[in-house]
């Protein structure tokens, strides 16, 4: 049947009961995010956020409850997606929301796509990337990768990408999300080196709803980030304590993942391979570090610091 854009499902969603299907490309992805409480019975009460784009635009998509198990971990950034049968609500306006790597593409926030497994039962597809064709219009994912000798410069929470080789990661750490609550998150420390600088990117990792990448993070692995937020202390020596935190968008890849990726055709992706190869491995070994205990940012030297 005949499809619509994305941006025409905007102007015309409250006249309508039934909307033709979709066909968009998944720009960015979030963590799961379970929503579930004891007074309340519900089955798999999950919920996921992606932003999706086609030729007119990015608008959000919540794939709900038990659809969450079954395509969660099929829609990438990157896969296109037909959608049938979909739901259209006003946006949720509290949700975060973020950086596309092309700051001229259009956003509609004024509704969102809603995948449910029933009311009505949304039918979805996965194209596979060798069926896609170009007069489609589906824009690429694009990312806004930094360098560690550009990271000096850039704002408190600035958003970006980054890749480089692990030199130390420490052990998984929990923190409470409410201070009295039961719910924790689930975070660790890594530091990356990309040749650009004698100083690593000092990264906080939060679990980004991969446990097969966050568990299995190591020295020596290639480890890309994406969508992750500068954080500055703006008090003292800005440089000194400058290091980059996940975000709710954040994904994260080890070596091992990244084929087929979006972002290995990235030049800055490119070069990092290049510098790896002129670097000697066992040299790196031997500098690398795993686990222990990893305050930060640091205490001073001495306590009249303090």
């Amino acid at each position: 049947s005949k499809l619509t854009s994305l941006g025409q499902l905007e102007m015309t969603w409250r006249s309508r009961v039934h909307y033709h299907p979709l066909l968009v490309r998944v720009l960015h992805k979030s963590r799961l995010r379970y929503y579930g409480k004891p007074e309340k019975k519900m089955d798999m009460p999950y919920q996921a956020y992606f932003e999706v784009a086609d030729g007119s635009g990015m608008m959000s998509m919540v794939l709900w409850n038990s659809l969450c198990p079954e395509w969660y971990n099929s829609m990438k950034v990157g896969t296109v997606l037909l959608l049938e049968q979909y739901a259209v609500k006003t946006s949720y306006p509290f949700k975060t929301k973020p950086t596309p790597g092309d700051s001229q593409m259009k956003r509609f926030a004024t509704i969102e796509i809603s995948l449910n497994v029933r009311d009505p039962p949304t039918k979805i597809s996965i194209i596979p990337e060798e069926m896609v064709k170009p007069e489609w219009g589906l824009p690429e994912v694009k990312y806004r990768f930094i360098t560690r000798s550009e990271l000096d410069g850039l704002p408190n929470n600035h958003s970006c990408d980054v890749i480089g080789l692990v030199t130390f990661v420490g052990r998984a750490e929990r923190a409470r999300k409410k201070e009295h609550g039961e719910d924790f998150w689930l975070y660790r420390w890594a530091h990356a080196i990309d040749g650009t600088s004698d100083q690593p990117f000092i990264l906080e990792l939060f679990a980004t709803s991969q446990p097969e990448v966050f568990e299995h993070i190591h020295p020596m692995t290639y480890l890309v980030c994406t969508q992750m937020r500068v954080v500055r202390d703006l008090t003292e020596n800005p440089s000194s304590t400058i290091y980059l935190t996940t975000s709710n968008e954040s994904q994260i890849f080890i070596t091992g993942w990244h084929r087929g990726q979006p972002y290995t055709k990235d030049t800055k992706v490119r070069n990092f391979i290049q510098w790896t190869k002129t670097q000697n491995e066992v040299d790196q070994m031997e500098k690398a570090v795993i686990g222990g205990y990893y305050p930060f940012p640091r205490p001073p030297n001495n306590f009249l610091k303090y």
